[in-house]
């Protein structure tokens, strides 16, 4: 289940890609369509956000910024 972290309501636009970037703010870019390029990133909102490693940061439905423990399936390497 995932867990909110900032509540922001933000609005998206049709066409933008919106994420958590590295330094955790929220940030979006122009989608690539065909052969059209994408755009570069801009910054949507500043939150800051620190990262835990083994979770997954993302825009909920509501523009929220959310976070949920990530589940990796697989067989385990041996070493």
């Amino acid at each position: 289940m995932a867990q909110k972290l900032v509540r922001l309501g933000i609005k998206r636009q049709k066409g933008y890609l919106y994420y958590v970037d590295k330094q955790g703010d929220v940030s979006c870019a122009k989608m690539a369509r065909g052969k059209q390029k994408g755009g570069s990133p801009k910054k949507v909102e500043k939150c800051g956000i620190k990262r835990k490693e083994g979770y997954l940061y993302f825009i909920d439905k509501q523009g929220d910024v959310a976070c949920a423990k990530m589940k990796r399936g697989g067989k385990k390497k041996k070493k």
